[in-house]
């Protein structure tokens, strides 16, 4: 596979980051992460006018029909804008599992624009390792907890795995308690089943959604980390010190060049995981989290004192980094995850 962009991907790219630009200024987030930070009108245009929630559905059930290439493209653009809306936990992890399945009617809803769907793990499950069965199911219902949901808040059916099988539960069906969350952008959600009615869609793996979720989610890393450096370097050539701009010091941009590789490196890491390959996804997690993670923090440093402030939009690319480290596996697990696959011995 080609790791450079087609030109459907950049029509694509172009398409949403237009709109973002005019409709999700990283001001706007900002204005309201503290009240209801779901843009659920930006959501419903990028749903349905662009047809993004549609990517990964075949087109016999009215999507795309298209490849994690495309949704990869999307989540970068995210990633750059920090969006809160719910692409990643409803058009990619959900759709997937839906997508095992064979939910022809969820997945039509989905690519339609008409439906929210979320998994119901959280954010923080492996799929390296088993992430807990706290739901059982009987009798057609469901009984149990489930906590740090992602998108569980905003969905309109809840997608809930217990022992391999795959359950479609209305939200109006449980209670969704959203608890507090260090990304402010991607809210998590504690989910209680009591009794709850739901309809057994058949066979899903777990841990292969989650895999082809976390090769995605450097995707998104990625559009933080080009955030966080193209910002960082427009500041260095406004701010003057000695009357100098900052960025002409030396040591700034020995700085900025590290970063900047990092950067390009986790763009072919990303590429990479979108081939749905084990070994792709276990590489981008272990390079991508920590760029995204180390360039942020650079952006605060580098921005000095602005950078430290509320008013300013960088810590919602830190904490959406931070957050995004520990989603999906962290950089360890995967690391250990890439050893396993290549054969390769651990420490003594």
């Amino acid at each position: 596979m080609t790791l450079l962009y087609t030109d459907v991907e950049d029509e694509l790219r172009a398409a949403v980051r237009d709109l973002l630009a005019d409709r999700c200024p990283p001001a706007a987030v900002l204005a309201r992460v503290e009240g209801a930070p779901y843009d659920l009108g930006l959501w419903k245009t990028l749903a349905r006018d662009i047809g993004v929630a549609g990517l990964l559905v075949p087109e016999e059930y009215g999507g795309a029909g298209a490849s994690a290439r495309e949704a990869a493209v999307v989540l970068e653009e995210l990633g750059r804008a920090v969006t809160p809306v719910p692409f990643f936990t409803s058009s990619v992890l959900a759709t997937h599992a839906l997508l095992q399945v064979g939910a022809g009617e969820l997945l039509r809803g989905v690519a339609e624009g008409d439906l929210t769907v979320a998994l119901v793990v959280p954010f923080s499950a492996s799929p390296y390792r088993e992430a807990g069965g706290q739901v059982s199911a009987a009798d057609g219902r469901l009984t149990g907890v489930v906590g740090a949901v992602a998108g569980a808040d905003v969905a309109d059916v809840l997608l809930v795995p217990v022992e391999g099988t795959l359950h479609a539960v209305p939200a109006a069906e449980a209670t969704v308690e959203v608890a507090p969350s260090l990304d402010l952008t991607r809210p998590i959600a504690t989910v209680t089943f009591a009794g709850s009615v739901a309809e057994p869609l058949g066979a899903v793996d777990v841990a292969e959604t989650l895999r082809f979720g976390a090769g995605l989610l450097a995707s998104e890393q990625l559009g933080v980390a080009e955030w966080c450096l193209e910002t960082t370097l427009a500041y260095v050539k406004e701010r003057y010190q000695f009357a100098r701009p900052v960025g002409s010091f030396q040591a700034i941009k020995h700085r900025l060049a590290d970063l900047w590789l990092d950067v390009v490196r986790a763009r072919a890491a990303a590429r990479g995981a979108t081939d749905g390959a084990a070994m792709s996804a276990a590489v981008a997690q272990a390079w991508n989290a920590g760029v995204a993670v180390h360039v942020a923090e650079e952006a605060v440093q580098l921005h000095g004192g602005i950078g430290m402030t509320w008013e300013h939009p960088l810590h919602l690319f830190l904490k959406r980094a931070k957050s995004a480290e520990i989603a999906l596996g962290t950089p360890g697990e995967h690391r250990e995850a890439l050893a396993a696959l290549a054969d390769l011995p651990g420490p003594a």
